[in-house]
Order: C-alpha cells, then sequence, then structure tokens
C-alpha cells in the first residue's frame, strides 16, 4: 500500500487556554504535554518508518512561521497558506487537490495530544485500508467520561474483513444525561475530528453534498501560486467560499460514513482542565509547571513562566502566568476563558 500522506489542519486561535496561548502563537505551536510542540508531535507520529508519506500542512500566514520552523523536515513537506479561514471543508479540499486522487489522506488536527502513538498508527492503517475501498473514515474515539463538548458517532454494522464500522448516526454535543446514556450503551464513540479517505473519494463527496463550495475550492487552486514549499490559493477567488466544517458538508452527508475504533489516550487539549488531565499528576491530583508550591491541595494545576506560586488548602483550582497576566479559575469554569477580553484581543 502506498504511503498514507497526513494532512495537518493548523487554524484556530485556543483562546480557552489562554494566556498561554494567544492569537500570535497559539496552543499547537507550544510545548504543553512533554518537550515537543503539539504541533511537532502530530507530524512526528506520522514518521515515515511508520508508513506515512511527506505531510501537507494547511494554515493561515499568521502561523506559517512557526509551522515552518516546527517542521521536522520543511523541504520535504508542503504548505498551503490560505488567505483566511474558512473552516475544515474548504481546508481539507485544498490539500485533497494537492494529491493523486488514489492518494488517501489521514486529516489530523495539530492541537490534539495522543499519548499511545502506536495504538494511532494501528488505527490509521486500519483507516487507511478502509478508505482505499471508497469509505469516508472517521476515528471513533473511546469515549472514557460522559462529555458534552464533543459530537459522538454510533457504530453501526462491522465491515467485512476489516476491524472498522460502518456510522450509524453522527451525534451533536449531547446535554450531560444523553452523554451518560451514551457512555453506559457503549456503541458510542468520541468524534475526534481525525479522518481518512482517498484524496479523489472526499472531492467526489464534497461536489455532491457542497456543489458551491467544491466549485470555489478549486477555483482558487487553479488559480494559485507556488512558492518553494508553499502553496497559496488565489485570496479573491478563496473569499467566494461559503465556510462549513467537514462533518456538516461531507461526513454527515455520504452513504460511505465508516469508523475505526481507536483507544490511543486522546485528548484535544480543548480548556485547562483537559491540558491537567494529560499530565503526569502527584497521589492528590495536582500538577505543576515552573516555580511553585502547593500545601494540603487537591487537583490544582499550576503553570507559571516566572513567578513563584505559593496555593495553600485549595481544590479543583487553575492558575497559570504568563508575560504578566495572571489566571485563576476553578475547574468547573475552564469552558469560559475563552470569553475573557484578554483571551479574545491577545
Amino acid at each position: 500500500m502506498d504511503p498514507i500522506i497526513p494532512v495537518v489542519l493548523c487554524g484556530g486561535n485556543g483562546t480557552r487556554l489562554w494566556p498561554r496561548s494567544r492569537k500570535a502563537k497559539p496552543k499547537p505551536f507550544l510545548p504543553l504535554v512533554g518537550n515537543t510542540t503539539l504541533f511537532e508531535a502530530t507530524v512526528l507520529r506520522c514518521s515515515p518508518d511508520a508508513g506515512f508519506g511527506p505531510p501537507v500542512v494547511v494554515t493561515g500566514a499568521l502561523h506559517l512561521e512557526h509551522v515552518e520552523a516546527q517542521l521536522p523536515d520543511p523541504a520535504a513537506s508542503r504548505v498551503i497558506v490560505e488567505p483566511e479561514g474558512k473552516n475544515t471543508a474548504a481546508a481539507i479540499a485544498l490539500a485533497a487537490l494537492q494529491l493523486h486522487a488514489d492518494s488517501v489522506m489521514l486529516v489530523c488536527p495539530s492541537d490534539h495530544h495522543i499519548g499511545d502513538v502506536a495504538a494511532f498508527q494501528a488505527a490509521a492503517h486500519e483507516a487507511a485500508k478502509l478508505a482505499a475501498k471508497g469509505w469516508l473514515v472517521s476515528f471513533g474515539i473511546a469515549a472514557t467520561a460522559p462529555e458534552t463538548g464533543f459530537g459522538y458517532l454510533k457504530r453501526g454494522a462491522p465491515i467485512p474483513e476489516s476491524g472498522g464500522f460502518s456510522v450509524a448516526q453522527f451525534v451533536e454535543k449531547p446535554d450531560f444525561q444523553r452523554a451518560i446514556g451514551f457512555l453506559a450503551d457503549g456503541g458510542y464513540a468520541w468524534n475526534g475530528g481525525i479522518f481518512a479517505f482517498r484524496a479523489g473519494t472526499f472531492l467526489d463527496e464534497l461536489a455532491a453534498h457542497r456543489p458551491a463550495l467544491a466549485a470555489a475550492v478549486r477555483d482558487a487552486a487553479l488559480q494559485g501560486c507556488s512558492e518553494g514549499m508553499r502553496f497559496h490559493p488565489n485570496a479573491e477567488a478563496f473569499a467566494r467560499i461559503e465556510g462549513e466544517s467537514v462533518d456538516y458538508a461531507v461526513m454527515e452527508n455520504t452513504a460511505h460514513a465508516a469508523m475505526v475504533p481507536a483507544a490511543m489516550a486522546w485528548s484535544d487539549i480543548g480548556n485547562w482542565q483537559a491540558l491537567h488531565e494529560a499530565l503526569d499528576r502527584d497521589p492528590d491530583g495536582n500538577a505543576a509547571r515552573g516555580p511553585a508550591e502547593l500545601v494540603d491541595c487537591a487537583n490544582v494545576l499550576v503553570d507559571s513562566d516566572g513567578p513563584h506560586v505559593s496555593v495553600i488548602g485549595v481544590r479543583d483550582l487553575i492558575v497559570v502566568v504568563d508575560k504578566g497576566d495572571v489566571l485563576v479559575c476553578t475547574a468547573g469554569s475552564v469552558q469560559k476563558v475563552g470569553k475573557l477580553a484578554g483571551a479574545v484581543n491577545q
């Protein structure tokens, strides 16, 4: 089988991880778990010796410098520079248009943490086998908690001679009671936004379900220009694209949706509590990075870029110090961080 082509999507500002994540340098380009950035880790787990080809990265001009500085092998990579953000369907279509129609592309967000790389690679190869047969495949990430911040996949019938299943239903983010029911049912998995399909199959499905979007992306690509490893779509044509997510535009409409189960210690690192859970913690659930002292605390995260932080007698608390900005919030309120003026404007 030909190498799987990783397509890495670098968009978004990671505002819920303010003040560490900022518009100029958002969370994909920060070493939040371990010593490598989330973007570097995404590319490294799609290595040539594991059956992957050179990556295609889709990003914006604001983050181009970070992408090129952190690519392990920039000369072997392809970077598509979007004139503006138009959501994931357009970004994936741009990448597909740079590939041979039969190439199997593995679409990966650049800002997720995967603790079990071997399990990820095994799921990727299983997904690629299905993609080569014409399926559009989602990773069905093993649900370990009744999360309300993720969409879900309902598992359908097994696909013969594979480890995959058809997708019976794409489910929007549920309320807490429905999420508890999904977890108890056992037939639901998180939709983590990782996909595999042939480039030509994806473009055909996009044209069938969103013809105007597909045509506008194709025009922007045909009128675009290359600059070394970079490809620049035509800005005027790209501006005519109606942005939409790949889930709404294609995956929820195709008759060929499949899923492969993936238990791979996955986290979208979507907020400070999610990051806290991905880090090594002491027996009381505490984690500290930077100079800190915690006394009689439980489930506390301290992340400081310099000033010493002392915390006594509290639980379920997040304390972050970055470039003179200080964030203090409870573990239960981390979803609101993105609404702060500092997170929106910096």
